[in-house]
């Protein structure tokens, strides 16, 4: 599906099924590097289910145009502006990483447009470590590499994600090529990792935030470990935390708990 939001082409998968406004809508928002394609399994479900979903592209990152967001803010704005581009009053957000910090400042902006927010593999602050965003520039390849070693805790996924044998490091290291080569005129891979480095105003916007949240946190995550989201948790109103067995990239390490988190978060 394709949306005209702030005067640029932006798409979104429905999980398979025809958008229609009037279903509750989930909102997924992918983290640096990646697109809508990581949450398969997941929008699957709930468009066969009584949902409508929209996992967007970010602007600027495969079949998307417009302008990468240059800030956890400009990508919250660029949500609320997505909303208004789908006729949708209000939504769930499903962030992953960066994702997670863009769900949880359009939760802080926009209160009245959300319902839930779940923030999946998030920290607060959300540090990269200085070789990163060296290498995100210096050498792109390296930094996938590093990025993969660090997000995964596993070599092969269950059946339910990308079938038995399939290797997810070389999966995920394919798919951010990919997401890399989209973009021509900007580097997205350091403008998002500077933009989760940067952003300062994770506490302030967990004070505002009206609705509940759900923390789905990945027992082996060396990228955002459990304990990141500490200061979040001790804000949230209406907190509560699931801690599934992966690393950061849960959506495929951990499907099945992701997705039973989701349902049971969502449902």
């Amino acid at each position: 599906m394709e949306l005209q939001v702030n005067g640029a082409r932006t798409f979104c998968y429905t999980g398979g099924k025809p958008f229609d406004a009037a279903k509750p809508t989930v909102v997924f928002i992918h983290g640096v590097l990646n697109d809508h394609s990581v949450w398969i399994l997941q929008t699957r479900y709930f468009a066969h289910h009584g949902f409508n979903v929209l996992a967007v592209d970010l602007p600027g990152h495969c079949r998307s145009a417009g302008e990468a967001p240059k800030s956890v803010e400009e990508g919250a704005d660029f949500i609320r502006a997505l909303l208004d581009a789908a006729g949708v009053q209000q939504a769930a957000l499903v962030g992953h990483s960066f994702g997670a910090l863009i769900a949880l400042e359009t939760a802080a902006r926009y209160p009245e447009r959300v319902t839930r927010l779940a923030l999946v593999g998030v920290a607060y602050p959300m540090k990269v470590s200085p070789a990163l965003l060296e290498n995100s520039v210096a050498n792109p390849m390296k930094a996938i590499d590093m990025v993969n070693v660090y997000s995964h805790s596993m070599l092969a996924p269950p059946p339910s994600a990308l079938g038995p044998g399939t290797w997810l490091y070389g999966g995920s290291r394919a798919l951010m090529k990919r997401v890399l080569a989209s973009n021509r005129e900007v580097n997205i891979f350091h403008r998002g990792f500077n933009a989760c480095d940067t952003y300062a105003g994770g506490e302030a916007a967990m004070q505002k935030v009206q609705c509940p949240v759900l923390f789905l946190l990945g027992r082996a995550d060396a990228m955002t470990p459990v304990k990141a989201a500490g200061s979040l948790q001790k804000l949230a109103r209406d907190g509560r935390t699931v801690v599934v067995p992966g690393g950061h990239a849960m959506m495929t390490e951990s499907p099945d708990e992701v997705l039973a988190a989701l349902k049971g978060f969502l449902g």
